[in-house]
């Protein structure tokens, strides 16, 4: 679980229901974090509302600050799971990437392995 996790609402106040939501979505994507990064992890989210041509569009903006890198997913959604959701699956690929970039001793390995796959 990412232990620091800021969230905060622009132009919408946030009730506990979406907080705890984007605590069990956000919070659980230090699976995806190595190891040694997982305790320096900080979250930024935010969760905007504005309006499009008589209808309500929410924005979600996630900044990740990881040691050696930051994230930032930024995704736009007719409501706000909805948008949470789409913010979830853009930052899992990207931390995914990060996490076979910055992993261990096991990466060396790893790319030996799908070399010779080949």
């Amino acid at each position: 679980m990412i232990k620091s996790i800021d969230i905060s609402g622009v132009h919408k106040k946030l009730n506990a229901d979406i907080e705890s939501y984007v605590q069990k979505k956000i919070g659980v994507l230090d699976k995806f974090i190595p190891k040694s990064a997982r305790e320096s992890s900080h979250a930024d989210v935010k969760i905007k509302q504005a309006k499009a041509k008589n209808k309500e569009v929410y924005e979600c903006e996630v900044i990740l600050k990881l040691p050696k890198k930051t994230l930032t997913i930024h995704k736009k959604g007719s409501t706000i799971p909805e948008t949470i959701d789409l913010v979830e699956d853009s930052l899992k690929i990207q931390l995914k990437k990060y996490k076979e970039k910055h992993a261990g001793p096991r990466l060396h390995r790893r790319l030996i392995g799908r070399l010779k796959r080949r």
